[in-house]
């Protein structure tokens, strides 16, 4: 029998293609969604007339979505199937920077920038059950790829919008954001062409889904031990990443680093992660991925303590680089160790509660680190984050005690 005849590669080649489809996917919808915020969002909220209090609120209003909306729509999937949330994210991800184009008072960026949080609350705990239900024995690595390629688009999009705009700068009005909506519209395209082209293991009816079963979903999470665990890691660990986004800028630029170097710093950091979550993802697949989650939560805590005693912009990249580390090492394991938890017909319910209460800490991280380096300080404020990673990775600990069968057994016993 040749090698063209063997039934095994064959039967791995549409996998091998949905592999490739949502890394491709989730390139285009996170570039689309980056570049209409980065650099561009706040620039062209100031100049339809937006003070920085009304450019901070514009920009709160997209996590609010992915608070809302990620588990009701994790639930909706397991109950409805994949693709229709997926075919809906597409619908949003194409029209919203349309939406942009029409704008010419600030007020109305709040529902816009609202709507347009929907398509990746939709969006990513319905990618992250699929990858879980198509890929059940690699399904850390095959996560951690997903979210390189996600990486690569975040990392792409802010140069290319930036760019658009120093190239049209010279043109009167608004004309060089819009052409930034226009090319984020543009990206959109092939996310709304991939969805309706994904094809479901299993096409489920479309019913209407009572109250009782998103309670039901709701209590099955948080009442157990180890994915409620779980949840408090991702949320402690995007509170840092939140804060470390939002002040370590204006921390390097009261020391006197400039806003190319401070670039640099963050790039390491956007590298870093993008480089090593394929490998931490294989990782997970092969260790006890408790312990990868600890390890990465203890890394990106010591890793934002460190930021107030470095002095130098060399010591600056070194912590950024380490402080992405341990990101990539936990974040990716915990996806991946709540879908083993999980039960199999409420992996979408699981993945959207714990993208739901990320999006809580990434969102907190800012206000309350704020509200401490207001208070008291730089120090204090990067040291809150810290505090709050050891304590999430105590009750972690306490959280995912005993074996992985009695977790099993667990969440199999819970209403």
């Amino acid at each position: 029998m040749s090698v063209q005849d063997t039934p095994v590669p064959r039967a791995l080649i549409p996998e091998r293609k949905m592999m490739y489809y949502l890394f491709l996917l989730g390139f285009f919808a996170i570039f689309s969604t980056t570049i209409s915020k980065n650099p561009v969002l706040p620039l062209f909220s100031q100049a339809i007339g937006a003070d920085s209090t009304v450019i901070g609120l514009i920009a709160a209003f997209s996590p609010l979505a992915g608070i809302l909306f990620s588990f009701p729509v994790g639930v909706i999937s397991d109950r409805i199937g994949r693709k229709r949330l997926l075919v809906a994210s597409g619908v949003v991800f194409l029209i919203a920077p349309v939406l942009y184009l029409f704008i010419t008072a600030p007020v109305w960026l709040i529902p816009v920038r609202f709507f347009h949080g929907m398509a990746t609350a939709i969006l990513g705990p319905v990618i992250s059950a699929v990858i879980a239900e198509r890929f059940p024995d690699t399904k850390g690595e095959m996560l951690g790829q997903y979210a390189s390629a996600t990486l690569i688009g975040r990392t792409l999009a802010p140069l290319a919008g930036g760019a658009i705009i120093t190239c049209f700068v010279m043109y009167p009005g608004l004309l060089p954001y819009r052409l930034v909506y226009v090319a984020a519209a543009l990206a959109a395209v092939p996310v709304f062409v991939m969805t309706l082209l994904y094809t479901e293991k299993q096409s489920l009816p479309l019913n209407t889904l009572p109250f009782s079963v998103f309670r039901e979903s709701f209590i099955t999470f948080f009442s157990n031990r180890r994915l409620r665990g779980t949840a408090f890691v991702d949320m402690a660990s995007y509170f840092a990443f939140g804060a470390v986004e939002t002040f370590l800028p204006l921390y390097l630029f009261s020391l006197g680093i400039g806003a190319f170097q401070t670039g640099i710093i963050f790039a390491a950091q956007v590298l870093v992660i993008a480089g090593t979550k394929p490998f931490f993802g294989r990782i997970a697949d092969r260790v006890d991925k408790r312990i990868q989650i600890v390890a990465g939560l203890a890394i990106t805590g010591g890793a934002v303590a460190a930021i107030s005693l470095a002095a130098s912009f060399t010591q600056f990249f070194l912590v950024s680089a380490v402080f992405g580390i341990g990101m990539s090492l936990s974040t990716v394991a915990t996806s991946a160790y709540v879908a083993d938890v999980a039960k199999k017909e409420q992996i979408g319910a699981s993945m959207g509660a714990l993208s739901s209460i990320m999006d809580i800490g990434q969102s907190g991280g800012p206000l309350a680190t704020g509200i401490i380096v207001t208070a008291i300080g730089y120090a204090a404020g990067f040291f809150a984050s810290c505090a709050l990673a050891l304590v999430v990775c105590i009750i972690f600990i306490l959280s995912v005690r005993g074996s992985s069968a009695e977790g099993q057994k667990e969440t199999d016993q819970t209403i």
